[in-house]
């Protein structure tokens, strides 16, 4: 396996090492487990679609798009007065 270089800025780099230091990992075993473990866009959407196939097949849950977008605010907005304390 050949390695590549990522230009990163140095308070990032230092910041990646600690997390992976702590986790008894150097910072290339740790970056390599987190590209492993890390989902792109298409993999996410495809989840998110099997979820919603799943659960239609279960129990006939099947959200219109408008009920998605207002189901996505309503987390949103309890995400949010969640930080907020």
């Amino acid at each position: 396996m050949s390695d590549a270089n990522v230009r990163i800025p140095e308070a990032a780099r230092d910041r990646l090492a600690a997390v992976a230091a702590a986790e008894g990992l150097s910072l290339r075993a740790y970056l390599a487990r987190l590209a492993e473990t890390m989902l792109t866009p298409a993999e996410r959407a495809e989840r998110a679609e099997q979820a919603r196939a799943a659960l239609k097949k279960w129990n006939g849950y099947a959200p219109t798009a408008s009920e998605e977008d207002d189901l996505d605010s309503e987390l949103d907005r309890r995400l949010a007065r969640m930080t907020a304390r």
